[in-house]
Parts: C-alpha cells; structure tokens; sequence
C-alpha cells in the first residue's frame, strides 16, 4: 500500500492538535504514541482510512476540549478532511469526548462492552492502542517498581484488571490476532511482575 497525501496532511493535523501534549507522568511528545499506533496498524494489514484513524485516534478524548466547537467541532473537522469512516473509527476509539471526563470504572467498562459490536477497522486501531500503552507501561514499571501507578487517575488493581478485560473482550470481539496475542503476552507479563511485587 503507498500511501497518500491524506497520510501526510494527517500527520500535520495530529501533530498539530497534541504539540502541547506529553505522555503522562513523562517529558515524552505525545505524538510518540500516535506514531507508534499507526506503525503497528500498518504492520497488522490496515488500510489507509486507519492509518489515519490511528495518528487522530486520541484527538476526541484529549484534544476536543480545547477545540473550537468542541467536540461537535472536531468531529466535523476530521470528518471534512478525512471522510466519514476516519471519523468513525476516531469514535470508536474513544471512551468519552466530555469534560470533566465521567468517573474511571464506568468509562472503562463501557468501553469494553462497545468493543463487542465494533467494526474490525475500530478492533484493529483500538487493540493497537491499547498495545502500545500497555507496552509501555510494562517497560516504565521494571524501570519504576510500584512508583509507577502513582501517575495514573486508578491504580494498579483497576489498571490489572482493565487490560486483563480488553485482552478477552479483544478476542472475543474477533480482533486481528496477531495483535491481541502480544497484548495477552504484554499483560501476563505485567500481571507477573505487578502482582509478585505486590504479594512481597
């Protein structure tokens, strides 16, 4: 697949609404994950509209706030530039576009229950997402032990126990398995160290 200059003026656009956004409890550019998400769509057999989903895959949720015409702006801005099944995928992806963002446990649950019923385009760019952070959670942790989860808004049981539920809803929902097993892999591994450190 070549890609086209829709890719490129993706890119700019992402790049654009996160250049003020770092990952969290780190100095690192946002738009690293968002890189990384869309090199393994890519990798995994996407076809452009979710390369392109991947780069905005994060927009609604993180940026909408700060966006002119908030959500409803935002939505129409991806939809204009990049067609209705971009735009679809990007709210797929999404667990809220509101803020103050509703209350952790019921976003996420909600979450996994819409994975049943999403498109293979949502399955692929959403497993790929939450790949990479788990990912990178894992490697944060062996470097920051317990410390790590003081970055985050639920702890480590509640973040345990949401990556060990996409993993099953992910295969379930019939998501490329490619990646649902190195998510399954990435969090074993996760659940080993977590929960050896806990039990000491």
């Amino acid at each position: 697949m070549t890609l086209s200059d829709r890719f490129a003026e993706a890119f700019s656009f992402a790049a654009a609404l996160h250049r003020m956004q770092l990952r969290k409890g780190t100095s690192i550019p946002y738009l690293s994950h968002l890189m990384a998400v869309c090199a393994l769509v890519l990798e995994h057999g996407g076809d452009e509209d979710e390369v392109i989903a991947a780069l905005l895959h994060d927009a609604l949720e993180d940026q909408s706030h700060s966006y002119p015409g908030g959500a409803p702006g935002l939505r129409q801005a991806i939809d204009e530039r990049f067609g209705m099944t971009v735009t679809a995928i990007v709210g797929g992806c999404t667990d809220t576009d509101t803020h103050p963002k509703p209350p952790w446990r019921a976003r996420k649950e909600a979450y996994i229950a819409h994975l049943a019923a999403a498109p293979r385009a949502v399955l692929r760019v959403s497993v790929a997402d939450k790949l990479h952070n788990a990912r990178c959670i894992l490697g944060d942790y062996r470097m920051l032990g317990e410390n790590l989860w003081e970055r985050f808004n639920a702890g480590r049981a509640q973040l345990l126990w949401y990556y060990r539920a996409l993993v099953q809803a992910y295969r379930e929902a019939g998501a490329p398995s490619g990646l649902v097993a190195e998510l399954d892999r990435t969090v074993t591994e996760l659940e080993r160290l977590a929960n050896g450190a806990g039990a000491s």
